[in-house]
């Protein structure tokens, strides 16, 4: 995919409102020399992104935000960051943090995509939301919970709200990063009846032979807030074959670091 023409658009009025941080010629050098945090790389493209995942070791899942629904990979290495507009490491990053990569402009046709040509990479702290974080916690633990459901699995089904994560490309990020952690490519989003009518789920069968289906699903009567929602989560083979989170709560971690947690109210088999 190109987000070349939106992407230098974006950079264009971003560089008319910081022209008078600008050192001459468009450096990104103050008069004395020292660097101006005002002041991104001339010419630069920009797209603003949230961490998927992978802030821990750099190699980092970004999902685009906005219009920009697209999936990329960033390995941060030696690209200069800066954190709230001041030099950092990729330590400093967490997963939830919105991020802008500045690059030439065009995106290698894969999936994830991949940026050419990063210049450097902008964090933010405020904003930071690790909803992602939190979904892919609640799938490892049901997929290490009635482990036997997951035998021989090599194809996943995904369904995630869009009231809890409102993102697509977030949602996509979530779907992608498990299948990835185990060991499953191209994992399928949609719900259990989407993924029947497209022949995956066997409908009159009960029974998925070859994969398994996750979901996360706003709990029945609830209105999420900014800070806590209720949830159920599921883990299904088969009718017979399925493990149930029921009456979850989920709260933002104090701090505002855009972590959360989460509380499973009752445990259920079928």
């Amino acid at each position: 995919m190109k987000h070349k023409g939106l992407a230098a658009l974006l950079a264009a009025g971003c560089l008319a409102l910081l022209a008078g941080c600008a050192a001459p010629g468009g450096s990104p050098a103050s008069a004395s020399g020292a660097w101006d945090p005002c002041v991104p790389e001339e010419g630069a493209a920009a797209v603003t992104c949230r961490i998927v995942d992978g802030a821990a070791d750099g190699a980092l899942l970004l999902a685009g935000q906005g219009e920009d629904e697209g999936l990329y990979r960033l390995g941060v290495g030696e690209t200069p960051l800066f954190l709230d507009d001041r030099p950092a490491a990729a330590a400093d990053l967490a997963d939830g943090m919105l991020v802008t990569v500045y690059f030439d402009g065009q995106v290698q046709e894969s999936y994830p995509a991949g940026f050419s040509g990063v210049s450097e990479i902008r964090a933010q702290s405020q904003g930071a939301d690790d909803r992602c974080g939190l979904v892919l916690e609640v799938f490892e633990e049901l997929w290490n919970t009635d482990e036997g459901l997951n035998d021989g699995v090599v194809e996943l089904g995904v369904d995630i709200d869009p009231t809890l994560v409102p993102n697509a490309a977030e949602r996509a990020g979530i779907a992608w990063r498990f299948g990835e952690l185990r060991g499953v490519q191209n994992p399928l989003q949609g719900t259990w009846e989407e993924l029947a009518e497209q022949g995956y789920i066997q409908k009159e069968g009960l029974i998925w032979p070859e994969g398994c289906f996750f979901s996360f699903r706003a709990a029945e009567n609830t209105q999420p807030a900014a800070d806590r929602f209720e949830f159920d989560a599921q883990k299904w083979r088969s009718g017979l074959g399925a493990y149930f989170f029921q009456n979850c709560t989920a709260r933002a971690a104090k701090g505002g670091a855009g972590g959360w947690t989460y509380e499973v109210g009752a445990h259920a088999i079928a």
